[in-house]
């Protein structure tokens, strides 16, 4: 297996990002969007700091982004996490890795608290994020249809230094 690298994510990357983006989608476990927007529309709407993406060979197999909260200055340390790694590259590290460096650059960057808000379905998303210190923090209950089928996001969240905290079971805490 190649090495994995991780650096800073490039306009140029942008169609290995978008596949991978749209590979979420159509799992239909990721997000609420149902395609994948253009470069600007992206761009636009993500913070220019903390941009990853992981490398194994020659190919982008996942990336991990920050989008702000709110523009409120208060809101300043607080932002979104996004992490999509192929499907070609489940189950190799690629999305512990990436958590990991996002995880290291917020802090350098000042933000104290992560947020995400992910499908209750989506398990191997809830414990990336408890590995990576998350916790549980609600869950809303049918928050959206996808499809015509309504979805439950978990609400999750991180402090700054908040130690990994997933259990044996893969759950954050008292087995929620």
């Amino acid at each position: 297996m190649p090495q994995l690298t991780l650096r800073a994510l490039l306009p140029q990357d942008w169609t290995d990002v978008r596949r991978i983006y749209q590979e979420g989608i159509s799992s239909g476990n990721s997000t609420f969007q149902t395609e994948a927007p253009t470069w600007e529309q992206w761009d636009a709407s993500h913070l220019q700091a903390c941009r990853l993406v992981a490398v194994m060979g020659d190919a982008i197999v996942g990336w991990a982004v920050l989008a702000a909260i709110s523009a409120r200055p208060v809101y300043r340390g607080v932002a979104e996490v996004s992490v999509y790694v192929a499907a070609a590259a489940h189950g190799q590290g690629v999305g512990s890795a990436l958590m990991r460096e996002l995880v290291a650059a917020s802090e350098s960057h000042g933000f104290w608290t992560l947020q995400a808000g992910i499908f209750a379905e989506n398990t191997a998303s809830l414990a990336l994020h408890c590995r990576a210190g998350f916790r549980r923090v609600g869950h809303r209950e049918r928050m959206g249809q996808l499809h015509g089928v309504w979805r439950d996001v978990v609400l999750m969240e991180r402090r700054v230094g908040s130690p990994a905290c997933a259990l044996a079971d893969g759950s954050c805490e008292n087995g929620k």
